[in-house]
């Protein structure tokens, strides 16, 4: 939704489904870039309070991108010939709680939305958005969109919930990193989540464990594509829907990491808990953990990973932690990355993490810690060898296209 001319194609979008049959209704985000000069706005509005904000008003400020882009695109389809009408998330309504700037959908009505789908009339609904007990209009976060369509989508059980964003559909990698990536066709629920919470773009995490939970299947699709020409995107679904499964459906990175490790750290009961405690006090998530206890079982490294951008914090604090924790020395790592394969195939597969360290290992990659899931496997690595990695693992487990 970067501009008309793009809103325009987006239209074309919905006329498509139109022409087709379909009862459709719109989600829109808004424009490309007004969400952060929103933001800018409320800042600067709030300059003179030492930058602390209303979170009521910052929310009635950011939402209104969204409402600019919903009656956009509304005259768009009127101009086509189409009935549509432009939603507030306040008007439908879709109830949320009341915490601002972060609030989470707790009830849709959808009534006045069935009513106007069954006239023929195409509501286009603002995204991002809802309406707290107080009848304060509430903002769901960034990619907050995303989670509206789906939650939309379940509550009008909607056959399908189509997501129209920059790219044609997800990918056995990012295809910037491996030239020979390939789009897939279909992928599981479990396994979308995975590629989300590991450095995949592609999807909003969020919005991914809504429709697992909802049950509502979901494509994605370019908005750039033609709306003449055929088009074809990935459909996440429920793994039964997938006839086959490769024991790797996909390689994910993700190079926002930092390792953090404490040195000789006494071995007595609580500890790990006191340090993990601090850390998330201070809204630290700690990834991956490896533990080595000394041979004589008095002291134990522990190593864990953080978000790159949270590991000053996390130093300081545990540092000042220090005489409490009861550890020699702390030394910090930003030159790391974590590479993971995934698959819910890996179920039925065995071998897996053969293969894999097998293969980082004939191209010299040291493994610095590794985490497992049902479906996935990560191993913290050099940053420097993360482009290395993820394309030899890419070969190794046969995504590869041909050619």
């Amino acid at each position: 939704m970067a501009d008309p001319e793009r809103i325009r194609r987006v239209a074309g979008h919905v006329r498509r489904e139109v022409e087709a049959g379909h009862e459709v209704a719109v989600v829109v985000s808004a424009m490309a870039g007004e969400t952060d000069r929103l933001v800018g706005l409320a800042h600067a509005a709030a300059k003179d309070h030492q930058g602390l904000l209303d979170a009521r008003e910052y929310d009635a400020i950011v939402a209104t991108g969204e409402c600019v882009t919903a009656g956009q695109l509304a005259l768009t389809l009127q101009d086509m010939g189409l009935s549509a009408r432009s939603w507030s998330g306040w008007q439908i309504p879709v109830l949320t709680s009341n915490v601002h700037g972060a609030a989470r959908i707790q009830r849709i009505d959808t009534r006045l939305l069935e009513e106007r789908l069954a006239q023929g009339q195409i509501p286009v609904i603002t995204g991002f958005q809802g309406l707290a007990d107080d009848n304060r209009v509430t903002t769901l976060g960034r990619g907050g969109s995303d989670t509206s369509a789906v939650a939309i989508a379940a509550a009008l059980r909607a056959d399908r919930c189509d997501i129209y964003t920059d790219v044609d559909g997800v990918y056995t990698t990012d295809p910037r990193m491996v030239p020979r990536a390939r789009k897939i066709e279909r992928i599981a629920f479990e396994e979308m989540l995975e590629m989300a919470s590991l450095g995949a773009k592609v999807l909003q995490t969020r919005s991914v464990e809504l429709a697992k939970t909802q049950g509502v299947r979901v494509q994605v699709l370019t908005s750039f594509a033609d709306p003449a020409a055929p088009i074809a995107g990935t459909l996440v679904c429920d793994e039964d829907e997938i006839v086959e499964h490769l024991a790797v459906s996909g390689i994910a990175y993700s190079r926002n990491e930092a390792k953090v490790t404490l040195v000789r750290v006494k071995d007595r009961p609580g500890v790990s808990g006191r340090i993990f405690r601090l850390l998330a006090d201070a809204g630290i998530n700690v990834d991956m953990i490896v533990q080595a206890v000394s041979v004589d079982g008095l002291s134990t490294d522990m190593t864990f990973t953080v978000a790159r951008d949270k590991l000053v914090r996390a130093r300081d604090l545990l540092e000042r932690a220090r005489a409490e924790v009861a550890y020699e020395t702390l030394v910090a790592d930003q030159g790391v990355a974590k590479v993971s394969v995934i698959g819910v195939g890996m179920r039925s597969h065995e071998g897996v993490a053969a293969r894999m360290f097998e293969t980082l290992g004939k191209r010299g990659i040291n493994i610095q810690a590794i985490s497992t899931s049902e479906i996935k496997i990560s191993v913290l690595i050099e940053d420097s060898h993360t482009q290395e990695a993820v394309q030899a693992l890419h070969t190794a487990f046969g995504l590869d296209t041909d050619g």
